[in-house]
């Protein structure tokens, strides 16, 4: 069942996803080589429940921490952890927000200083293939062209995209019908309805498209164990263009005051 969302819940999501929008932005700040994931998920907890709302993934089937934090050829739904972040990696930051009833949801890939200009250039493809499938988000498509959008940018330039995992519908559950996979064929799959909010979240791997689940029944990583990238964002579909509910602007204005000092 397709929940379609009225004007008024879909400003309510809006605030939802602009408070994990502004969580991305306090990580931000603060990652660096020697800070570890799970001081990470300390400071989003701390800066959502401060701001009225509650995490979205803590406790969610049993997930013990705020944050998903993906480290390197891990894929989604890492567990912060201890270990200190180091020069040259990266760090996929999924967070969520509960708040009015609804719920909020996005995710950053983050350099960790230096990285190797082959990730960096993953990463990059990555979130452009994001935007790729976001302007398939519109009434009267068919999830199949979001799909095929986000598979044919990333496997243009050599890149593979995982298929188990997928994107959702989002609303006053964090995970609703329809999945939204990053591969398929135009003009295929459920058809797209004003009113319907999803999540896009592709994730890319440097290497081959295989993932194995890791022991703790989380972690998703990369068969080869090469390096992978995830980034999503939250969307209303509407006609002529889709609307963008969540945001990377908070993100990108704090990684550029860094880099210029």
């Amino acid at each position: 069942m397709i929940y379609l969302k009225t004007d008024e819940e879909i400003e309510l999501m809006r605030e939802s996803n602009q408070m994990v929008a502004k969580t991305l932005g306090e990580i931000a700040k603060v990652i660096k080589p020697g800070v570890s994931t799970l001081e990470l998920d300390k400071i989003a907890e701390s800066f959502i429940r401060d701001n009225g709302g509650t995490p979205a993934f803590l406790n969610y089937q049993g997930f013990p921490n705020s944050l998903c934090t993906s480290v390197n050829e891990q894929v989604v739904h890492g567990i912060p952890n201890n270990t200190p972040l180091k020069e040259g990696d990266v760090v996929s930051v999924d967070c969520g927000v509960l708040k009015n009833g609804f719920f909020g949801d996005s995710a950053y890939t983050f350099m960790v200083g230096e990285v190797a200009p082959e990730v960096k250039a993953l990463l990059e493809a990555t979130k452009e293939s994001l935007y790729k499938g976001i302007e398939q988000a519109v009434e009267n498509n068919r999830l199949g062209d979001i799909g095929h959008a986000v598979q044919k940018y990333s496997e243009d330039r050599g890149y593979s995209v995982v298929r188990e995992m997928v994107g959702h519908g989002i609303g006053q559950n964090l995970h609703e019908a329809p999945e939204v996979p990053n591969y398929g064929r135009r003009g295929n799959g459920t058809k797209l309805k004003a009113g319907m909010v999803i999540a896009i979240e592709p994730m890319i791997n440097l290497g081959r498209r295989q993932i194995i689940q890791e022991n703790d029944g989380w972690t998703i990583r990369t068969a080869d164990k090469k390096v992978s990238a995830h980034y999503e964002h939250t969307v209303a579909i509407r006609k002529g263009e889709a609307d963008i509910l969540s945001s990377f602007k908070f993100v990108e204005e704090i990684l550029t005051l860094r880099s210029e000092k």
